[in-house]
């Protein structure tokens, strides 16, 4: 999801500013003004079905222009989104924040945010890692310290989802993921409920090397999470028919890594797409992710995202031969993409 390393630097500073605050604050005002709804999401929140969970867009609260999360359930039925990303801080430490420069210890803004879904009737789960910035895998010394900064993100936000996004240059780092895997397994067992996706780079054989070598992590610590899932994208993939080639191969690799049977490793299989232009110039459209959809729930997949929904508008023109953050580079209406993972969500049945 390269997109995210080259917004970065805008992001740090807006994420610094005090008009991120009035951003998540004006969100949750235009969701809700129902003080009791609001007041009841902040003390604790009610689990949605794992299926929402499973199927919640990426969603960048505090930069890529962030949409109105509430807009978007009113215009698509979405339930849930996966919000995106918690990191390491640029200055060093172990302890976590919203894209490196904004301390989750004392963030309003995104809790606002969440505030405004939960009171609409929808939740979170939130994304930690990503393609850019320092991790607190990298950052802190060992699984447990980073468990426990991961911990703070759950506490804070009532969370029953999180999301461990793996993948360069943190998971070239055979320590950093060890404490990241580590850190998952001590959420699980901490949290119990607690709906935990791994996702990691895709290739045309499932996924690459680094990726099957933190799949072995997973194995010999002994942590299974909901799911592993593989983004297909930006490694010289073309269309739908490349993608579902690409998860069959990786349902492979699960077989192989954890003994399990097709149906197993299915069940344990997610899918993270991209809406419309990707990265590297390939194209995602609405009918490939309707072939990759139908893929999913006809093999009983248990994910199934896509990058993102700070994306899912038209740009202007439609295809202008770029890749942008905030806009998809094909032709659509908006939330169109996150129509699909409303599909999914309510066709694939839940297994709480």
């Amino acid at each position: 999801m390269r997109i995210r390393s080259l917004l970065c630097g805008v992001a740090a500073a807006a994420l610094a500013t005090t008009g991120l605050a009035a951003l998540g604050a004006g969100q949750a005002a235009g969701a809700t003004t129902d003080s009791k709804a609001t007041a009841t999401t902040t003390a604790g929140t009610t689990a949605l079905s794992d299926r929402w969970y499973a199927a919640a867009p990426y969603l960048m609260p505090t930069d890529n222009n962030p949409p109105d999360a509430g807009a978007i359930m009113d215009a698509t039925g979405l339930k849930a989104f996966q919000l995106a990303f918690i990191l390491a801080p640029n200055g060093g430490g172990c302890s976590p924040t919203w894209g490196g420069t904004s301390a989750v210890s004392s963030d309003t803004a995104v809790g606002s945010v969440i505030d405004g879904i939960r009171a609409k009737g929808g939740d979170v789960s939130v994304s930690i890692g990503g393609y850019g910035g320092t991790k607190l895998g990298q950052a802190c010394s060992d699984a447990a310290s980073t468990a426990a900064a991961y911990q703070q993100v759950i506490s804070k936000y009532q969370l029953k989802a999180i999301d461990f996004d793996l993948e360069e240059p943190e998971y070239e780092n055979t320590a950093a993921v060890a404490h990241e895997i580590g850190a998952a397994k001590i959420l699980q067992q901490n949290n119990p409920g607690l709906y935990v996706s791994v996702t990691t780079a895709g290739t045309a054989d499932g996924t690459g090397w680094f990726g099957k070598q933190m799949l072995n992590e997973a194995k010999s610590q002994g942590f299974t999470p909901n799911n592993f899932s593989i983004m297909p994208f930006d490694g010289g993939f073309n269309g739908a028919a490349s993608q579902t080639s690409a998860l069959t191969n990786f349902n492979t690799i699960l077989q192989s890594t954890f003994g399990w049977d097709e149906a197993t490793a299915y069940a344990h299989e997610g899918f993270s797409g991209m809406n419309g232009r990707s990265d590297t110039g390939e194209y995602f459209k609405q009918a490939d992710f309707q072939t990759v959809l139908d893929f999913a729930t006809s093999h009983h997949m248990d994910r199934f995202t896509f990058w993102s929904l700070n994306r899912d508008r038209q740009c202007s023109p439609p295809d202008n031969g770029t890749t942008s953050g905030t806009c998809s580079s094909v032709p659509q209406a908006d939330w169109e993409f996150a129509k699909y993972s409303v599909t999914f969500a309510g066709t694939t049945p839940s297994r709480r």
